[in-house]
Parts: structure tokens; C-alpha cells; sequence
């Protein structure tokens, strides 16, 4: 199995950028196909970005296309999300999330892996 733990949230102003990374250890993290969610306040986890082992496929969702970028280094064992233009609604907790067969899916149940969360918070 693989253990995940996120860092890289913070407060920061609308329109400012942050860059979450998420560390993996344990089985080989080039294995595993990658996500990031997130989860606001009285909110259902919801998928952010998604990208395959070889990091060749990436997605977003609609929320985060043209501002988020998901990328991978394998040879680090670490995921990234860049995220630019924040908006206030992106404040939510975000996940990243490891699934081990298969590729990239917005279904968190798909993910069978999952770090603590890391908080980020835009102020308007």
C-alpha cells in the first residue's frame, strides 16, 4: 500500500496562486493512477484533477479547468496541483488520492488510498 500526506495549504487573497504537493511512501508511487478532491464545509468530497501513472493523462473538473494544473514526479514520489486565480469557493480541504488499478475516475470510492487533507482558504 502507499501512505500519502498533502502539504502546501494556506490562506491566501482571490486571484493568488498556491501549490499543493502531496509526498507518497511505501509501494511504488509510479504505479498508481492519482487524484486530488476536495471537501467544503456541509459539501460531498468532489473530484479536482486526476492523472495516470505515466502522468501522459491528465483531467480536471469543470471547476478548475484553465486555472489547476496536475502533475506528477515520479522519480520524487510526489503529485502537485498548481492552482492559479483562486476564488473564494475554492476554500474546501483538499485530498490528494492513490487508486492502484485503473485509470484516471472523479469516483472517490474508486480511490482506495487517501492523505489527511490539507486546508486552503481564499479570501475575497
Amino acid at each position: 500500500q502507499v501512505q500519502l500526506v498533502e502539504s502546501g495549504g494556506g490562506l491566501v487573497q482571490a486571484g493568488g496562486s498556491l501549490r499543493l504537493s502531496c509526498a507518497a511512501s511505501g509501494r511504488t508511487f509510479s504505479s498508481y493512477t492519482m487524484g486530488w478532491f476536495r471537501q467544503a464545509p456541509g459539501k460531498e468530497r468532489e473530484f479536482v484533477a486526476g492523472i495516470s501513472w505515466t502522468g501522459a493523462s491528465k483531467y480536471y473538473a469543470d471547476s478548475g479547468k484553465g486555472r489547476f494544473t496536475i502533475s506528477r514526479d515520479n522519480a520524487e514520489n510526489t503529485l502537485y496541483l498548481q492552482m492559479n486565480s483562486l476564488k473564494p469557493e475554492d476554500t474546501a480541504v483538499y485530498y490528494c488520492a492513490a487508486r492502484e488499478i485503473g485509470g484516471v475516475t472523479q469516483r472517490r470510492d474508486e480511490y482506495a488510498y487517501w492523505g489527511q487533507g490539507t486546508q486552503v482558504t481564499v479570501s475575497s
